[in-house]
Parts: structure tokens; C-alpha cells; sequence
């Protein structure tokens, strides 16, 4: 197995265990009076000044007007939410990928976008995590080491975000584009490889798993760190045998999650998993409950510390993002129940390529903003709609194919329950 393949099935697991989380956060809340009825005190507020035209003080426009507030917008932003759930719950993996880029899509600025989508799952994560359940999983050392290097990574790709856009927003914004088509490009056209060596092995009678092969739990890159005795050394895994690592590895690899997750506006789950497991050789349920705890401290540390307080926090957007990715997740988790899994895994992978396709669209028109490229703006435009057309032709068609699947079996759902 090629370094690259073990690199893209890490971060397929790492993004399909924090699709579990969301999940299970989406059923914490909705199924919990008390939080229910704190959700509808938040957003109710939002939708009745939006409806009465009276929004302007809201989302946190005054700090640099980066992005006007206007009903549609609000409406855009819970659409982006439910498309984001719907994947999730769906598919099981990868829907906050397309966040950022959709925001970005519908007219919001990239610095304010990445901000708005690490508060919400922040706000989402309090609302819903039910701490408690995941302890068992959390080896404590790992975790402070970790968050320690994630809050330095977070702080350090904060503030790379804001000097770039305070030098110049187009920057910025070919900053942020550049960044997720990298990302997403991998993960796609990894995805479409994948897809098509599963549809052949599927035609030929053999057994498929949707979401491919679980990750390793051992290298000899891992073996070779944990013999390195730099103190205070770390134990975990004691279910497993026990291992022991120096702290300095650790919160390395915090840094460089809190670094990305600044700057993408992302839980970090993707990116967890390959160090996690192909660094420092933690297990799976460790790296699991982990995970989890560092995401809630990292986005809310980010969030909050690096967007919030500059005015880089939409609020009203990310409440939008989280009423629609509450209900997407519920709807998608029931479609996934009567559907093939070799087309939920298509649609996965056609919605990253969309995403990919919408990012790197843009970077020519940046790049010549920026006189890096000279290339003629009739050209860029095109180039821009192209991108736009398939992206949200992407989004909005599985959107309505799961719709379509729910609709088609909600009688059979209804008996289920």
C-alpha cells in the first residue's frame, strides 16, 4: 500500500469518525427538550428581524463590513447548512468540506467564512456533545499535550489570516481558495479513483464497503518516534499493550491540526487521523476520543480568540449553518438506510470535485487581481461561472436525490419508527 493511499484512507477515517460525532451531536440536541428549546432561543430572534428588514446590527458587520447582512443571505446560509448535513449524514463523511467554499460561492468574504464555520461547529459542539460518554477513550496526557499544541497551531494560523487580509482581501481570498482546492483536489480525485476500482470489483461480484478499508494502527515511522525519550514521556493505550511518547510529538502534531483548522475553518478530524495513527502510532478509539476533545477546545479557542473578537464571526450565518445541518443530518442518516452504497459514495465524490472545482476556479481570477497571472478578465469570468455552475449543479442535485429518497420512503421510515 502506497504512502499516498495510506495517507488518503486515514483522512477518510478521521472525517467519517467526526461525521459519527455530528450524528450523534444532531440527536443530542434535537432529542433533548432543553437544548431544543435553547436552539429556537437563539435563531428565532435572527428569522423574525430578518423577516422585518431589521437586521443590519447582526453577524458582526461593524467591526469591518466584510460581508453585508441581507434575508437571503440568512436563507443562503441554512440551505449551505442542510447541504453540508445532508452529506454528512449520508454519506458519513466530508460535508464540512464544503462549507467555507459555498459561503465563499454565495458572495460571504474568506476570512469571514473560515470564522463563521469554526463558530458554528463550536456552537454546535456545546450544545450537543455529551462529554462523559467519550472519556473512556481520552487518554488525558495525549489530550492536554495535543490541545496545548493545537491552541499555539490555532493562534499562529489566526493570525497568519488577518495579516494576509489586512495586506490585501484579494490575497486573502487566493489565500483561502488555493488552500481548500489543494485539499479537496486530493480527496476527490483520490475518491474518483477509489470509486471506479470499487464499481469494477462490484460488477464482478465482490463485496464493496461504501466507505473503504478501517485505518492502521501501526508504522514503523511511529515505532521509531516513540523510542525517542524526550521528557516528560506520555503513556496511552494501556488496553493495548501500553505505549509511551515524548509530549514534544504531540503537541507538534496539535500544532499543525490548530494550524489548519485556523485556516480552513474545520474541525481537524481529517487531519488528526494521519498523525494520530501514522505518526504516533495512538489507536483508533483512542485517537477517536481525542479527537473529539480537541475539537471542541481548538474551534472554540479559534473561533472565538482569532475571528470573534475582530469581527470575523457572521453570527447570524452560523446560526443559519447550524439549524440547517441539524435537520440535513437527520434527513441523510435515514436516506443512507435505502440506498445502494456505491452511490453514496458517488455522490461524495462528486460533491468534493464540485467543491475543488468552485476553489480553484477562482485562484486565476485572484491571481491576476493580484498581477501574478496576466490573463484577461472575460477569461477569468468565464472560467468563475463555469465553476459556479458546477458546483452548485452538484450540491443542489444531490441535495434533491436525497430528498427524493426521503420523500420516496418516508411511509417505510414512519413504520420504522
Amino acid at each position: 500500500m502506497s504512502k499516498v493511499r495510506k495517507l488518503y484512507e486515514l483522512m477518510m477515517a478521521g472525517a467519517i469518525y467526526q461525521a459519527k460525532w455530528e450524528k450523534q451531536m444532531s440527536d443530542n440536541i434535537l432529542k433533548n427538550k432543553k437544548r431544543l428549546l435553547i436552539l429556537i432561543a437563539l435563531i428565532s430572534p435572527i428569522v423574525l428581524v430578518s423577516f422585518l428588514g431589521a437586521a443590519d446590527f447582526l453577524g458582526g458587520k461593524s467591526a469591518y463590513a466584510p460581508s453585508h447582512y441581507t434575508t437571503t443571505i440568512f436563507i443562503a446560509s441554512i440551505a449551505v447548512g442542510l447541504a453540508a448535513g445532508l452529506i454528512t449524514g449520508c454519506i458519513g463523511a466530508g460535508g464540512g468540506f464544503i462549507i467555507a467554499p459555498a459561503l465563499m460561492a454565495a458572495g460571504v468574504k474568506g476570512i469571514l467564512a473560515v470564522g463563521t464555520d469554526q463558530f458554528h461547529i463550536f456552537a454546535k459542539a456545546i450544545m450537543g456533545t455529551v462529554i462523559h460518554k467519550k472519556l473512556g477513550n481520552v487518554c488525558v496526557g495525549l489530550a492536554v499535550a495535543f490541545v496545548l499544541g493545537s491552541v499555539v497551531g490555532a493562534t499562529t494560523g489566526g493570525y497568519i489570516q488577518r495579516a494576509i487580509y489586512n495586506t490585501d482581501p484579494v490575497m486573502s481570498e487566493a489565500f483561502i481558495s488555493i488552500i481548500y482546492a489543494i485539499i479537496l483536489g486530493f480527496l476527490g480525485f483520490y475518491g474518483l479513483k477509489d470509486f471506479i476500482k470499487l464499481k469494477k470489483a462490484s460488477k464482478g461480484g465482490g463485496h464493496v464497503d461504501a466507505h473503504g478499508g478501517g485505518p492502521m494502527t501501526t508504522t514503523n515511522l511511529a515505532i521509531s518516534i516513540q523510542k525517542i525519550n524526550i521528557p516528560p514521556m506520555i503513556n496511552f493505550d494501556e488496553d493495548f499493550g501500553g505505549r509511551r511518547i515524548s509530549w514534544l510529538f504531540v503537541t507538534i502534531c496539535g500544532f499543525v491540526v490548530g494550524l489548519l483548522a485556523a485556516v480552513m475553518g474545520v474541525g481537524g478530524g481529517f487531519v488528526t487521523f494521519p498523525l494520530f495513527v501514522y505518526v504516533l502510532g495512538v489507536s483508533t478509539p483512542t485517537t477517536v476520543g481525542t479527537d473529539i476533545l480537541q475539537i471542541i477546545f481548538t474551534a472554540g479557542y479559534s473561533s472565538i480568540t482569532q475571528y470573534a473578537i475582530y469581527g470575523y464571526v457572521f453570527y447570524t450565518l452560523a446560526m443559519g449553518l447550524l439549524l440547517g445541518s441539524l435537520i440535513g443530518i437527520q434527513i441523510g442518516a435515514l436516506t443512507t438506510k435505502v440506498v445502494p452504497g456505491m452511490v453514496i459514495r458517488g455522490f461524495w465524490v462528486l460533491t468534493i470535485l464540485a467543491g475543488f472545482a468552485n476553489r480553484a476556479s477562482v485562484v486565476p481570477d485572484k491571481l491576476r487581481s493580484l498581477e501574478l497571472w496576466s490573463i484577461s478578465k472575460e477569461a477569468c469570468d468565464i472560467i468563475m461561472l463555469v465553476g459556479n455552475i458546477v458546483f452548485w449543479a452538484a450540491v443542489g442535485g444531490f441535495a434533491l436525490w436525497v430528498f427524493g429518497s426521503f420523500f420516496k420512503n418516508l411511509k417505510a421510515f414512519k413504520e420504522e419508527g
